[in-house]
């Protein structure tokens, strides 16, 4: 079975192992309205989609951040109700953005377990290469924000060379803008202030930052890309 956008449909089971968390989890956050309900196939057998995957990650990053379920059904109900897989995905990246840095140690067989596919010797060393996992051999260190960044990156058509070489020059961007922006606060903020301020400030504006960065950012592209295809 598939969705409506052609993409495999996924039992209950396959649901949580993508995500990895419990079966029961998954049934706990649809029965307080968390996850919209599945689609019910032949012999009553209920399937996900894409977007389900997707709202799943929000809402374990959600809980990783120390909200709620509560403040998370309050946060959802915020969200327009026909956000795509991917929408969701670049709000979870926001919301992740300001999570302290954190890796875990996983075995490739876990790795796979969550990549939901497996993954050769080349996927390893493109995965090293965008800084996904740290290693090629098992164990591995995971950034699990960046997973399913980097395996839809495993499928794009472009050699690792241009790939990297993009990777560099967003870090080089994205970098020169952090320096600028955290000159803004500090003259924002003062000299006299305390470190907590410093702190307070950025709490409040680093989510607001990454979102007007990631809107930016998709904007200039799409204007890019259509004067580009005007000119070929």
């Amino acid at each position: 079975m598939t969705t409506d956008t052609g993409e495999p449909a996924l039992t209950v089971d396959e649901l949580a192992a993508r995500a990895g968390v419990t079966v029961r989890t998954v049934r706990f956050y649809s029965a307080r309205g968390l996850l919209p309900p599945p689609v019910i196939g032949p012999r009553r057998v209920g399937h996900y989609s894409q977007e389900h995957l997707a709202r799943l990650a929000l809402i374990e990053e959600l809980q990783r951040q120390g909200m709620t379920l509560a403040a998370i059904e309050r946060h959802l109900t915020q969200l327009p109700p026909d956000l795509s897989a991917r929408d969701l995905a670049i709000h979870r990246a926001v919301v992740a953005s300001w999570a302290p840095d954190a890796t875990e140690e996983v075995t490739r067989e876990e790795l796979e377990r969550r990549a939901g596919r497996p993954l050769g010797d080349a996927d390893l060393e493109r995965l090293a290469a965008m800084s996904v996992i740290e290693g090629t051999g098992d164990p591995v260190r995971l950034d699990p924000g960046l997973l399913k960044l980097g395996l839809e990156l495993l499928d794009v058509p472009i050699a690792d060379e241009s790939l990297l070489a993009a990777r560099t020059v967003l870090l080089e961007h994205a970098r020169a803008a952090a320096r600028e922006l955290s000159g803004l606060f500090r003259d924002a903020v003062g000299e006299q202030e305390s470190v907590a301020a410093v702190k307070s400030l950025s709490a409040h504006m680093q989510p607001l930052v990454v979102q007007a960065l990631l809107t930016a950012f998709q904007r200039s592209l799409k204007d890019e890309l259509r004067e580009w295809l005007k000119e070929s």
